[in-house]
């Protein structure tokens, strides 16, 4: 009698709730970015106390989607775009938790920033992340609707955010003559550098999903 573990309904299954897994795994990462938005913005540190909670649940969720993805590729039943599907995700499931946590780190920033006056740059740092945060979104609608052409277009989005990135370095680094702490100025260097970076990942996420569905690079 045919094993269950070796059948092709099986196979599908199981790939079906990794895809999902993969997006609640996103949705997690959503919510942390939208954490660290009110700590950093909104100045509540309650909100950048959650964050650390719900990093432990994507954590999690990242190690159980490695290891269902290994699990998986040792079937030897999946077909040349299933295989690609997998060792895609094993990969872009590192971009979520890598945002997750730099999105934490946001919210340690946001506790470090509090006893200070809220900086004169801090509206064109809220437009820097809000586009990242529209990126990750992007980037997990490309995913779960296996849209290539969102994956490639998240480049252009990237872009934005490396000339917000120049920009705001060259107004908070190189200014002459600070009064006051120089901390602030230290701190939104690091926001900006942790949103240029989240930005990358979800171009990456975007990449991956080019690559599911093309098999190409």
């Amino acid at each position: 009698m045919e094993n269950q573990r070796t059948t092709p309904l099986y196979f599908e299954r199981q790939l079906k709730q990794l895809q999902r897994d993969v997006l609640r795994m996103g949705a997690l990462v959503e919510e942390s970015c939208r954490l660290a938005r009110r700590a950093l913005f909104e100045r509540d540190l309650s909100a950048a106390s959650q964050i650390t909670i719900q990093d432990k649940q994507i954590d999690r969720l990242y190690r159980q989607i490695e290891s269902d993805c290994v699990n998986m590729m040792t079937l030897q039943i999946a077909v040349t775009q299933n295989l690609r599907l997998i060792t895609a995700v094993m990969q872009l499931v590192r971009d979520l938790e890598r945002i997750g946590d730099y999105a934490e780190d946001l919210g340690e920033i946001a506790v470090m920033l509090f006893p200070y006056p809220v900086h004169s740059s801090m509206d064109r740092v809220q437009v820097m992340l809000d586009r990242c945060r529209a990126m990750l979104a992007m980037s997990l609608a490309a995913l779960s609707d296996l849209d290539a052409k969102s994956g490639l277009d998240m480049k252009v989005k990237d872009d934005a955010v490396d000339s917000d990135y120049e920009t705001l370095y060259n107004l908070l680094a190189r200014q002459t003559h600070v009064q006051g702490p120089v901390e602030p100025i230290v701190l939104l260097v690091l926001v900006i550098r942790h949103l240029e970076r989240m930005a990358d990942h979800a171009t990456n996420i975007g990449q991956r999903v080019v690559y599911i569905v093309t098999g190409q690079r």
